[in-house]
């Protein structure tokens, strides 16, 4: 074989090897991303608790990202995912996962699943996540990713205002768009002991994010900080 065969034959090797190399090295980098996601905008805001800590460095956030924006994936703001809707801010994200005190046992109710990604972080913590979604395009490719990351997820494509009442009641429930008052369905569909996260106020402005606890005929709601969501969606 002559040294121009050889330096051809390398070549070619090179050109077959290089999308390998490519995809490796732009995964390498989402994960430090990632990782650095974490410290910065999670960590250091004070979010402490090590069951969320580990569900947000572990999911893929760019996946649930649509590909013209996952050059953005892991930075400090929400993003478009079209049909109107947002994937939430990485912090938004953590501190209304850390604020429900998930456990292994849970059975979580989520209201707007978007592009999936909450339910995916809250997936990697309780027992079983149900989470619904008004836009059908949205829900079908949330479903898609869902289903094929998780065994613990269940996707319907629904009105969120009525909760899913078969499957209640439910140790808390993550609603993540700004209704102008909580819906009885949903305080109905929580256990007793059970918590609720949502943001309340007009849409396109200024919301505050409250806590709703049920203890037995007792429900208290505290506003924990203002927040930014897109106007919860309803067929009424």
């Amino acid at each position: 074989m002559s040294f121009l065969t050889k330096i051809m034959n390398l070549l070619v090797v090179g050109i077959l090897l290089l999308p390998v190399v490519c995809k490796d090295s732009k995964a390498q980098n989402f994960e430090l991303q990632r990782s650095q996601m974490v410290e910065t905008q999670i960590r250091e805001r004070g979010i402490r608790d090590r069951h969320t800590l580990r569900a947000m460095g572990k999911v893929p956030r760019h996946l649930y990202v649509p590909q013209n924006q996952r050059r953005f994936s892991y930075t400090d703001r929400p993003l478009p995912i079209g049909y109107g809707q947002t994937i939430s801010q990485p912090y938004i994200v953590a501190y209304m996962t850390e604020i429900i005190k998930p456990r292994p046992d849970f059975r979580v109710l989520e209201i707007g699943t978007g592009s999936g990604y909450q339910a995916a972080v809250l997936a990697e913590i309780v027992a079983h996540v149900y989470t619904i979604e008004i836009v059908e395009p949205l829900g079908e490719t949330a479903r898609a990713i869902l289903e094929k990351e998780y065994n613990n997820v269940s996707v319907k494509i629904a009105d969120g205002y009525y909760g899913w009442e078969e499957y209640a009641p439910f140790d808390a429930i993550v609603v993540t768009a700004a209704a102008e008052h909580i819906p009885p369905p949903l305080i109905e569909q929580l256990k007793d002991g059970g918590v609720m996260i949502i943001p309340v106020g007009s849409p396109f402005r200024v919301q505050q994010l409250m806590l709703v606890e049920k203890k037995g005929e007792s429900i208290t709601s505290r506003s924990l900080m203002p927040v930014r969501f897109v106007p919860f969606t309803s067929s009424d």
